[in-house]
């Protein structure tokens, strides 16, 4: 749980502190977007290379390596004279991150077994959801009370006490290392192609195309790579090799219709609260610690929906992830709604209200959806679902980031047919409200692909199947 914690909470308290960081270093708009997506894909790339080497070698001490690097990566980001240096940091602690996270899960999966297990699991999701939520309200602290110029400095660092924490506790509490399987041999081909995938994805909106065919370029190489990672995942598979996506995990539509569903509510998530405050600050002239305010409902609110959303899911199952769809859906419209037409004086007040709503929404969304997707990985990919799932998830954010990020700024950076901030960011936010749109028609396919009695919660006496840890896919 502190890992989680940890390496979340340094992303979301980043995000506030990204109008000043901005000013402080002369960064332009493609460098604030690698910055802040380019950590979400470094962390999720690492995350399957960082389970196949817990396999293989035992979890413990890479999970220390990982806090370790993660922590001097940070102290690097923070000391950064120029924005060259802060983006390199930031990709090497999103690795490290991303070691550190894969271990998380393999290391749930080793020590907890049945309904023991989906409870860990969900606390973790649970502790990384408010870590995520209580980010900008730190982060908006930090930087009014020490300035624009040294505040988002100290927002890098304020993960450095919690990591230097975690890596005590992990060297007393951590089980030994233990070898899970005899081979544990890296689809690299695989990895490379999904990373050339989400890349290709990321760099026309942080380089905007200068004409209509560069678009249509980048779009046929995002297909051609698309199309390359199936056939090769394929064959891999027909050759006795473990690809980087194990063929249950792709035969098994609900873990693959929740998985998406987890992508757009996550990549939809982080990239409003990343356009929210840079509008608050940048586009009104709001100080940190009022855009640290109107942020701080979601937090209290996601914290108290998700300890709520466990009785919830125990009476209507797989429905509670679509009522918090729902509800995040009305929060982004409704913020679309109060930028264009509440006055500049009753905008705080109407986007905490907003954020309140957002807040309910994915405590009652994020939680159950990754305990359900999680509970239907078949037993013989047990061991990679949730690596899986952590790595879509955080390529989906890189791509949601810069995506939505140069929606916004584009929008406001005076080129033809640009708008002022507001309009802006209603654009944005109704982006956002496409994104969980489709997650809400995922969860409703999901629903319509599951039998009743498996999307039932489980009852204490059902318990998954052991795996047997010699087996190369854990």
């Amino acid at each position: 749980m502190a890992a989680g914690a940890t390496t979340l909470l340094d992303q979301a308290v980043l995000n506030i502190a990204i109008p000043s960081m901005r000013h402080s270093l002369g960064a332009g708009a493609a460098d604030i977007q690698w910055i802040v997506a380019g950590y979400s894909l470094a962390f999720g790339l690492a995350l399957v290379p960082g389970g196949s080497l817990g396999d293989l070698h035992g979890r413990k001490w890479l999970f220390v390596t990982g806090v370790a690097v993660f922590l001097l990566a940070g102290v690097a980001a923070a000391t950064g004279a120029g924005p060259g240096t802060v983006i390199g940091a930031r990709l090497v602690q999103g690795a490290a991150a991303g070691l550190v996270n894969s271990q998380v899960i393999g290391t749930i999966q080793d020590v907890f077994h049945g309904l023991d297990r989906g409870r860990a699991l969900g606390l973790y999701a649970v502790t990384s959801g408010v870590a995520t939520a209580l980010g900008p309200p730190l982060g908006g602290a930090l930087v009014a009370g020490l300035g624009p110029g040294a505040g988002w400095r100290y927002c890098l660092l304020l993960s450095a006490p919690c990591a230097v924490v975690t890596l005590a506790l992990a060297v007393r509490w951590l089980p030994p290392p233990q070898r899970t399987a005899r081979d544990s041999r890296l689809d690299v081909l695989g990895l490379a192609l999904a990373c050339g995938c989400a890349l290709t994805l990321m760099v026309p909106f942080i380089r905007t195309p200068d004409s209509g065919g560069e678009a249509l370029l980048w779009a046929a190489g995002v297909c051609a790579l698309a199309c390359a990672f199936t056939v090769h995942q394929r064959l891999r598979a027909r050759r006795g090799r473990a690809p980087l996506v194990h063929p249950a995990l792709t035969s098994s539509k609900p873990y693959v219709l929740g998985t998406a569903v987890a992508m757009a509510q996550f990549g939809s998530s982080l990239a409003a609260s990343l356009v929210l405050t840079v509008f608050l600050q940048d586009g009104l002239g709001l100080s940190a610690l009022l855009t640290a305010a109107i942020a701080l409902p979601s937090a209290v609110a996601m914290g108290v929906s998700s300890a709520l959303a466990w009785r919830l899911t125990r009476r209507i199952g797989l429905r509670t992830v679509t009522v918090g769809l729902s509800l995040g859906v009305c929060a982004a419209l409704a913020g679309a709604v109060a930028a264009l037409f509440v006055p500049t004086g009753g905008l705080p007040i109407a986007f905490a209200a907003t954020q309140l709503l957002s807040g309910v929404a994915g405590g009652l969304a994020v939680s159950p959806n990754q305990t359900q997707v999680l509970q239907h990985a078949p037993a013989e990919a047990a061991g990679v679902g949730g690596g899986i799932l952590q790595m879509a998830q955080r390529i989906a954010a890189a791509v949601c980031l810069s995506a939505v990020s140069a929606v916004y700024l584009h929008s406001t950076s005076g080129a033809p047919g640009g708008s002022g901030p507001r309009a802006a960011y209603a654009l944005a936010s109704c982006v956002c409200a496409g994104l969980l749109a489709v997650a809400l028609m995922l969860s409703r396919l999901r629903r319509a692909a599951t039998s009743p009695r498996s999307s039932a919660p489980a009852s204490p006496t059902v318990r998954s199947p052991r795996i047997d840890r010699s087996t190369p896919e854990r």
